[in-house]
């Protein structure tokens, strides 16, 4: 059984920086992908970052290249999403997923991911 729980969210300034911790279950992740999405009220869930946690290839969607840093530690079995330079727009529930058997071609795809942790709301204020 594969648990993943978000921490981490919370109120911000704009222009500041937020790392958000997603600690998975026990057990060997070896071959997972496990990434960060986030839903916005009244829009669509979209992708931040990926990562592939045998090798820690990193994998992100374009309007967060530069600003936006996912990193795993295996010793703590948990991912990371370092934010910086953030935007009112950014503020949204995120989410940390994780799967095993997606087609590695789709890792920005929600449907992709199996699991999921249930959020943490990141309020970015002006």
């Amino acid at each position: 059984q594969v648990q993943l729980e978000e921490s981490g969210g919370g109120l911000v300034q704009a222009g500041g920086s937020l790392r958000l911790s997603c600690a998975a279950s026990g057990r060997t992740y070896s071959g997972y992908y496990l990434g960060w999405f986030r839903q916005a009220p009244g829009k669509e869930r979209e992708f931040i970052a990926a990562i592939r946690w045998t090798d820690g290839n990193t994998y992100y969607a374009d309007y967060v290249k530069g600003r936006s840093t996912i990193s795993r530690d295996r010793t703590k079995n948990t991912v990371y999403l370092q934010m910086s330079t953030l935007k009112p727009e950014d503020t949204a529930v995120y989410y940390c997923a994780a799967d095993r058997g997606m087609n590695r071609l789709y890792y920005y795809k929600d449907d992709s991911y199996a699991y999921w942790g249930q959020g943490t709301q990141v309020t970015v204020s002006s």
